[in-house]
């Protein structure tokens, strides 16, 4: 997608060309931040997801003085433009997109469209040395919490106190109930199917094979089949919140739309007393 029709995504030829930019930082936000140790776009930064980017006591994102002690290891200042990416198409660099949004960083923070799986498919340079920058006094704002959904937040949808739309992006067997999760992962329910009124547009559908976002056009076509035209405040979910970040971020960064991550997700929902649940499929948790 061309940087002119998105200030929130950056090409791999932009990244080259600004790869020695001191204003210009970049960060790795892999599912498996193992991979960074392998090979990594030179000049990048490794943020482990599940250490960096949260609390580790509490189930929530990281703190404002725990970010902002991560950034200025990192040399960011109030001027400097931070670039993520990672593997299996951004999933999780959408996610520290999003938690960088929330703590103000609005179109300073972008995406590499494609991530890993575009760079390492053009064979374009990768080093296995970790930088260092000169530390950097930055003081990161408040949180801005209408970029995040709680479940309140969605109750208020589902119950009708908000006229609002849920965006379910997990696969369909997930969606419908059929699996309670893919296989092999650990962050469970006890129900499966979706929150009620969800539509369920998979993250994939609006990914190119080479991992880049669909045009513009196109992405706008697909949530306008489903409903979502921007008109109503939307909230996306998914199974532990990282992967709707992905659609997340086309929905508010790339379309405009009024857009809230639902970071809790369906471990949340899914095991919340008292919570409807929409199960077309009719499976029923037997603990195994």
């Amino acid at each position: 997608m061309a940087n002119s029709v998105s200030h929130s995504l950056v090409t791999a030829e932009w990244l080259q060309e600004h790869i020695n930019d001191p204003k210009v930082r970049l960060f790795e936000v892999s599912v498996d931040p193992g991979v960074y140790a392998g090979g990594h776009i030179p000049g990048a930064t490794n943020l482990d997801w599940h250490v960096d980017l949260v609390d580790t006591v509490n189930r929530d994102i990281a703190s404002r003085e725990k970010l902002q002690a991560t950034l200025r290891k990192a040399g960011v200042d109030n001027d400097t433009t931070v670039i993520i990416y990672g593997d299996h198409n951004n999933w999780f660099a959408a996610w520290g997109a999003w938690v960088l949004d929330v703590y103000g960083f609005g179109d300073r923070v972008k995406l590499l469209d494609g991530g890993r799986k575009l760079w390492e498919a053009r064979k374009l340079p990768l080093t296995s040395d970790v930088p260092s920058f000169k530390a950097s006094s930055i003081e990161l704002p408040e949180r801005d919490n209408s970029l995040r959904a709680r479940l309140t937040n969605v109750l208020d949808v589902v119950e009708g106190r908000i006229d609002g739309k849920l965006i379910d992006i997990r696969s369909p067997d997930e969606y419908l109930g059929k699996i309670f999760a893919p296989e092999g992962v650990k962050e469970l329910s006890i129900r499966a199917g979706h929150i009620p009124g969800a539509e369920n547009v998979p993250w994939a559908t609006i990914v190119n094979e080479d991992g880049t976002y669909k045009p513009l056009d196109e992405i706008r076509k697909i949530y306008a089949d489903k409903g979502v035209d921007g008109s109503k405040p939307v909230i996306t979910y998914c199974r532990i919140g990282e992967r709707s970040s992905h659609s997340w971020f086309a929905l508010k960064r790339l379309l405009g739309y009024e857009v809230r991550n639902y970071d809790g997700s369906w471990t949340e929902y899914g095991n919340a007393v008292g919570v409807p649940v929409t199960n077309k499929s009719g499976t029923v948790w037997l603990g195994k």
